[in-house]
Parts: structure tokens; sequence; C-alpha cells
């Protein structure tokens, strides 16, 4: 089958297509049908349940991003009477947060997730119930800078130029001076997923009370000590992390969340939600509220409230098997209300702060306390024409990223010009970017520092990444925003993401009900894919199955 007509609104059938191919390329074409099964959404909850099962129930959801937002589409197919908490009361999302400039909403910059790879099926499945349009994040003609140890060069897919010119500053073994870079890159992140057998790899993608010894091991070291294990030289180490920011927040953390990506192919062909990624949570809430969503016709289903400025700071189970949510209104007044089922979607940096009682299981306590979260910064910049798509040594970019040692770590371009019409674009038109996204300390350290300063050191850095004079910016700039997760009220981090021997500690135990199977849970944090909307879409389907097979 084709795939060359893929770049808008992929079929599921091109969609695989390439996932297919991809895998050829990887050597590894017997994991398919896993990653296929396991990122899928599951059986309809109509297969395990009666329309309305639920009439009597009423339930009540904390948080309104997509884990909390796909239960109670899911949950509403059954008659139950759903209550959906949100704290915020500024915007909808959870953790997607797409900010439009101008209200025509043509020009914006992602915030927050912005990504969704060829096979994260949930992810589709739903893009594809509410019939939004996609396009392509991948350019063959990006023609992106790699600018680090004061060097500028364009990136290019055989990494030719970081051989030439960075090869000789880093203290290299023979071997891999003497090794492409791309292979190398390869032997220190595939080789001991290669070494796992089709079995064993799929457990990257399960959750499990227990893991053949081989991917148990593997989960219990740092990508770091897997370099290590190899024979990697620290060398090798420090030129991965200056050509590759995400490499360097990654060292210390488990080494599944290297392979989980690699894995599933998460970076292979991404997508984006062409409009905006906010329009697949506002898709919910506007069938939510609808009493005959055209997706849902002439079916019977319970009512949802969604409540947003209401934060929930308490759960209680009662003596009479009920779980009562204290919550605080936007007027500041607290009260409480009483559910017969919970599900809590919220991330557990804010959790920890949450009155629980009686506490739940040991192990997951534990784990609020301890999950690691990573901080995350993005800062969006409208420019009154699109000086990277000129034709000059500063230019010449058509979408992708372009990766620095500085502070910004990245640079992300949308990709406005398509190559059968690029008569149709010019770069005098307005345009934006996303002029930093830098994850771990330096989100951090550049947030930290008051708004002029932290703006004026990302100016100054994409001058340097694009090879400007310094100020000359400051005349196209028309507007900018930026987030710094750990600073949001209701997230405090931006995604999770585990330390060595996490995912076998706690995974588990985070995914079972507590409180007589009355209060569940889900979000990307208990999923098998954190960072991506994958894990918040599917735990939350997911969950509502768990609910629908109990009653």
């Amino acid at each position: 089958m084709s795939v060359q007509n893929a770049f808008y609104n992929p079929t599921s059938e091109q969609r695989h297509e390439l996932l297919k191919e991809a895998l050829i390329n990887a050597g590894r074409t017997e994991d398919y049908e896993n990653i296929i099964e396991l990122l899928g959404p599951g059986p309809d909850i109509l297969e395990l349940a009666s329309a309305d099962s639920l009439k009597d129930y009423k339930i009540g959801v904390i948080g309104a991003g997509l884990a909390g937002l796909s239960a109670a589409y899911e949950l509403r197919k059954l008659g139950a009477s759903i209550t959906v908490y949100d704290a915020e009361d500024k915007r909808i999302g959870g953790r997607i947060y797409t900010h439009y400039f101008n209200k025509s909403t043509e020009y914006f910059s992602e915030l927050g997730a912005t990504r969704i790879p060829i096979s994260h099926e949930t992810s589709w499945h739903y893009i594809n119930l509410f019939n939004l349009n996609t396009s392509s994040m991948v350019s063959p003609d990006s023609n992106n800078f790699l600018y680090t140890n004061n060097i500028r060069m364009r990136r290019s897919f055989s990494s030719i130029e970081i051989e030439e010119f960075l090869y000789p500053l880093y203290n290299l073994t023979e071997k891999e001076r003497n090794t492409p870079w791309p292979e190398l890159v390869s032997y220190a992140d595939n080789t001991l997923l290669n070494n796992l057998t089709p079995g064993q790899r799929s457990e990257i993608l399960k959750i499990l009370p227990q893991y053949s010894n081989q991917y148990a091991q593997l989960t219990k070291m740092s990508t770091n000590n897997v370099y290590e294990s190899l024979g990697l030289s620290q060398g090798f180490v420090n030129l991965l992390c200056a050509v590759n920011p995400i490499a360097a927040v990654l060292l210390n953390l488990s080494y599944n969340e290297t392979i989980s990506g690699i894995y599933s192919l998460d970076f292979f062909s991404i997508y984006r939600i062409s409009e905006g990624m906010v329009k697949l949570p506002l898709a919910f809430i506007s069938s939510l509220i609808n009493n005959n969503p055209p997706e849902l016709r002439n079916q019977a289903l319970g009512k949802v409230i969604i409540k947003f400025g209401h934060a929930v700071d308490g759960i209680f189970f009662s003596s009479d098997n009920f779980i009562n949510l204290q919550y605080t209104d936007p007027k500041g007044t607290k009260t409480s209300e009483s559910f017969d089922l919970v599900i809590c979607t919220i991330p557990f940096s804010i959790l920890r702060e949450f009155n629980i009682n009686p506490y739940f299981n040991d192990t997951k306590m534990q784990a609020i306390r301890e999950l690691n979260y990573l901080d995350a910064q993005k800062t969006g910049i409208l420019f009154n024409k699109r000086f990277w798509e000129e034709n000059e040594p500063y230019g010449n970019i058509n979408g992708g990223i372009s990766y620095t040692d500085l502070i910004i770590q990245s640079i992300i371009y949308p990709l406005y010009i398509r190559g059968e019409k690029p008569d149709d674009y010019s770069y005098n038109e307005p345009g934006t970017i996303v002029a930093s996204y830098n994850i771990g300390a330096d989100a951090t350290r550049l947030s930290n520092q008051n708004s002029y300063r932290r703006f004026e050191k990302i100016k100054q850095d994409v001058e340097k990444v694009h090879g400007l004079p310094k100020g000359y910016l400051d005349l196209l700039i028309e507007d900018y925003k930026t987030v710094h997760w750990n600073s949001e009220q209701w997230s405090r981090s931006a995604f999770s993401a585990g330390y060595p021997g996490q995912k076998i500690n706690f995974a588990y135990s985070m995914i079972q009900p507590e409180y007589n199977n009355r209060l569940y849970f889900a979000g990307e944090h208990i999923s098998t894919k954190p960072r991506w909307i994958q894990g918040s879409l599917q735990t939350g389907k997911w969950v509502a199955n768990q609910i629908a097979m109990s009653i």
C-alpha cells in the first residue's frame, strides 16, 4: 500500500504500513502485532456491560484532562450520572495547552502535549472518533540546525557533520571514533533491547505483578548504567548529551524510559492535530454535554456535569461504602459530595497534598510520595515573518527541530510549506515557533528568573542557534507565551518519568483500585506510556472497562 498521501489524516491502514516499514528497518517485524494490540483501546464498553447497567450509579471523576474525560465518555454509555471536577478555571485540557495568539486561531503554539506517534492506537481511536484533522510533523527537507560547542551545523540523516566537527572534540575510544554516529547511537540504545525475546520486549507495554528476569533487570538499570555495561566511554556519553539534550535528561532515569519510545517507534513518524491539540479535549467536552452527540446517536446516555474551578483536596471512605470528595468551589466555599464510585486521574504531584482517609495500600502511598516527575518549559513566539524559512544562511528551514547544548535545548518549527504547493506560502507571512522546549534541570533554571530576563535569554539563544546578530529578532516579535510546568498550580510537573526500579516496585500497585473497588485510578503516570496522551486516554478507557466488568 502506498503511504505517499499520508501527510494529512492517515488511515489506519496507512499508519500500520508506516509502522511495519519502520519495524522492517529496525529488524523487529515480530513486534508489530504486540505493539498494535497493547497500545489499542480494548473492547467497547458495551461489549462488557449493558447500556443501563450503571443507571443507578453516581460517579465522581477528579480531573478533566484526557484520562478523566475519556473515562467519563465511556461510563456515560452505561447510563451513569457523572460529575467531573477540575481545579483549573482558565483553560481546559490538563497537560494539553494550545495557546492561540489571535482570535482566528490561525497562529498558535503547543505549550503542552504536541505529538501523536503512528503506533499510539488509543490516541488515534479517539481522534478518528471525533473526526479531527491531523497532519504530519515529519519533513524530509527540514534542514535544521545543531548548535553545540559553539559550532553551528546543519543536521542530516547521516549525521556526517557530527563525525566531522564533533568527534575530534571528545575523548572517544578508537572504536567509537571509527564508528558512524547513527551506528554508535543504535548500539547504545538498541543492543540490550534487541537481546530480549519478542515476548520479553512486549512487557515494556504491560503492567504485571511480576516480569521476566531479563526485562526486570533492565528496568532496574539507569540508561547511564546500560551505556557503561556496553563499554561505551564517558566521551561518548558527553557527546550524546551535547547533540541530544533529551538524552541527558534520560541518563539517570530507568532504562525503561529510553526503550519504551524505541520499542513502539514513538519518534519515527509523528502527527499533530492540525487546528491545535486542544481540539481533542474540546471534542470530548462537546460530546459530554450533548444529550445526543453525533458519534453516539440514539443511545441512552448518562448525564455528565463538568465543574471547572472546583479543587478537590480530600478523599474519604465512609462506613456505608460511599466515597466523599471534599472540594473548594470558585467562591472559596468548602463542601463535599458523596459518590458510589470515584476515578482519580490527577498527577501524584497534586494528590500528594490531599487529605486521604483511610490511607491507600502502603505501596501506592509510597508511590504518591516518591514517583519521579520531570519539569519542562515551553515558550512560543509569534513573529511577523517566518525568518527561518528565508533563503539565507540563517534560514531554509521547513519544520523539524533544531537542537543545542544551550539552556533552551530545542527549537520546534511548524511545517508551513508543503512540497507540492510551495508557492502558496511566503516567509513574509507571520508564523510561530516554539523557541524553547527544555526538560529537567534546564527548565527549572531558565524559568526561575523574572520573565524579562528569561525571555531575553531565549531570544539570544535562538539568535545564536541561527547565526543572527544580537537583537535581530526584536523587530520581528509580535507576541510570546511561556509555560513552566512546575509552576502550573494544578500540575506542578510536566510528566512522570521513573527512576530505576520504580516500574517494578510501584506500577502494579498504582493501578489497583482502593476502598473495596470503589476508587479507581487513571492518568499518564500509571500507564505504560507516561509523557504521552496515549497513556492518559488508554488508562481512562481501561479503567471504565474495569468498572464495567466489576458490576
